[in-house]
C-alpha cells in the first residue's frame, strides 16, 4: 500500500513540475504568433483557469502600438542580450536625458505620454525596447535580470550622445526592477531614477500572481521560480528589488498604486526603507498596477516635476 501511495505522489509530483515548467517557458519566452494575449486570468471562471493551468496562456511578443507624436530617430543599440531596439527624441539645449525602460509584455510605444512630458520639461528621451520585446532581437525575457545589461547598453548610448549631461532612468515594473540592478549589481550610476511599481522580488511577484487567481501559492510559486531560473540560466530567486535597494545611493523617487494587486504595500514599503540614497515616494490612491499619469495625471505631472528640479537644479 505505502509503496502504491509513494508511487501515485511521485506520479502527481512529476505531473505537476511539467505544468509549471510549461508555465515558466511560457511566461519567460514570446512566440512569434501574433494573436491576444492572455490577460486578466484572475477574472476568468474556475473552470477556464484550471484548463489555463494545464495548457499554459498566450503570449506573443510584444508590438509597438504607434509612434510618438514628436520627431524620433531609430536607434540600433548592442547589447550582450543582443540588438535593441530604440526612439531617440531630442530637444533644443537638452537638460538631460531620460532613458525609459518598459515593463513585462510591453514595449517602448507605451512610453511615448512620459516621454512626450520629459520633453515638455526639457529633457532629450531615450525610448527602449528591452531585449525580446517589440522591435529588439530575441523571443525571451528573464524579466529584470538580464534587462539590466539592457539599461546599461542604452545608459552608455545616451551618456555618449550628450557628454556631461544629467542622465535619468525611468521604469516602470519590470523596467524598474532592471533599473536596480543595473546600478546595484552592474555598476552604473545615472543622476536620478524615478521607479514605478518595481515588484519586491520574483518570488513575492510570482506569490501575488498565484494569490490573485485564488490559487495556493505555495508550492506552485516557488516551482515557477525554480524552472523560470533553471530554463533561463540565472538564478532567479536571487532577483529581489528590495535587497539592490539597499546599494541604491542615487537620488529615487518611488511611485506605486494603493490598489495594485501584483505589488504589494509591504513590497514597497521594503524598497522604499532600503534605499541608501535620498528619495521620496508618492502612493496614487486607487490606482492599480497601470500608468500613474493616465488615472492620476496632474499628480502625476506634479511629483514628476518637482523631483527632477530638486534633484538636478
Amino acid at each position: 500500500m505505502w509503496r502504491r501511495l509513494g508511487w501515485w505522489l511521485g506520479v502527481a509530483l512529476g505531473l505537476l513540475n511539467v505544468v509549471v515548467a510549461l508555465h515558466a517557458w511560457r511566461f519567460t519566452h514570446f512566440s512569434a504568433e501574433a494573436g491576444p494575449r492572455t490577460v486578466h486570468a484572475e477574472r476568468l471562471p474556475t473552470t477556464q483557469k484550471i484548463w489555463l493551468l494545464l495548457t499554459g496562456f498566450r503570449n506573443p511578443k510584444p508590438v509597438g502600438v504607434g509612434v510618438p507624436a514628436f520627431p524620433v530617430e531609430n536607434v540600433a543599440l548592442r547589447s550582450p542580450n543582443g540588438t535593441l531596439a530604440a526612439w531617440y527624441g531630442a530637444v533644443p539645449q537638452a537638460r538631460g536625458t531620460v532613458v525609459l525602460c518598459h515593463g513585462y509584455t510591453s514595449d517602448k510605444s507605451r512610453l511615448r505620454p512620459e516621454a512626450a512630458y520629459f520633453r515638455q520639461l526639457g529633457y532629450a528621451v531615450l525610448l527602449l525596447d528591452f531585449s525580446g520585446n517589440g522591435a529588439s532581437e530575441g523571443y525571451q525575457t528573464t524579466i529584470g535580470y538580464r534587462e539590466a545589461a539592457d539599461v546599461v547598453a542604452a545608459s552608455r548610448w545616451a551618456q555618449a550622445r550628450l557628454p556631461g549631461a544629467p542622465l535619468v532612468l525611468y521604469g516602470v515594473s519590470m523596467g524598474a526592477v532592471a533599473i536596480m540592478r543595473a546600478e546595484s549589481e552592474l555598476g552604473l550610476r545615472p543622476a536620478a531614477n524615478i521607479l514605478a511599481c518595481p515588484y519586491g522580488s520574483m518570488l513575492q511577484t510570482a506569490r501575488n500572481r498565484f494569490t490573485a487567481m485564488g490559487l495556493p501559492p505555495f508550492p506552485l510559486a516557488n516551482l515557477l521560480v525554480l524552472w523560470g531560473g533553471l530554463e533561463n540560466n540565472y538564478w532567479a530567486f536571487g532577483l529581489k528589488a528590495e535587497e539592490y535597494a539597499r546599494h541604491i545611493a542615487t537620488p529615487t523617487l518611488l511611485l506605486w498604486g494603493t490598489a495594485d494587486r501584483r505589488v504589494t504595500r509591504a513590497e514597497t514599503n521594503a524598497i522604499f526603507a532600503h534605499l541608501a540614497g535620498p528619495k521620496q515616494r508618492l502612493n496614487f490612491v486607487g490606482a492599480g498596477h497601470e500608468p500613474y499619469w493616465h488615472r492620476q495625471p496632474a499628480a502625476w505631472r506634479r511629483v514628476i516635476a518637482g523631483f527632477l528640479c530638486m534633484k538636478l537644479r
